[in-house]
């Protein structure tokens, strides 16, 4: 009875622990180099006009964050779903 249980909530436990520690993460790397919500806000705004120049994108769906490497060094990760390559994007036009 009690490996059913621990199967069925151990997992989620599990998970919320992983999410919790992973936003925990976010925000120590955050802090670390200083960075606010409003300047992560504006970077990504900056990102959307010149990325738009070449391709359509979906905004909406848009993430960027920063994260710390196996280096300690952190980098900005951004997922960025595109939908379409503009006319003349390629073809240097």
């Amino acid at each position: 009875m009690f490996d059913l249980l621990q199967k069925m909530f151990g997992k989620e436990t599990s998970k919320s622990k992983d999410v919790a520690k992973e936003r925990l993460r976010l925000v120590l790397v955050h802090d670390r180099v200083n960075v606010s919500p409003q300047f992560m806000e504006v970077l990504k705004e900056d990102m959307i006009k010149v990325i738009s120049n070449y391709m359509e994108i979906n905004e909406k769906d848009m993430e960027v964050n920063l994260t710390q490497t196996n280096t300690s060094q952190v980098a900005l990760v951004a997922s960025i779903p595109v939908n379409r390559m503009k006319r003349g994007a390629l073809s240097g036009e």
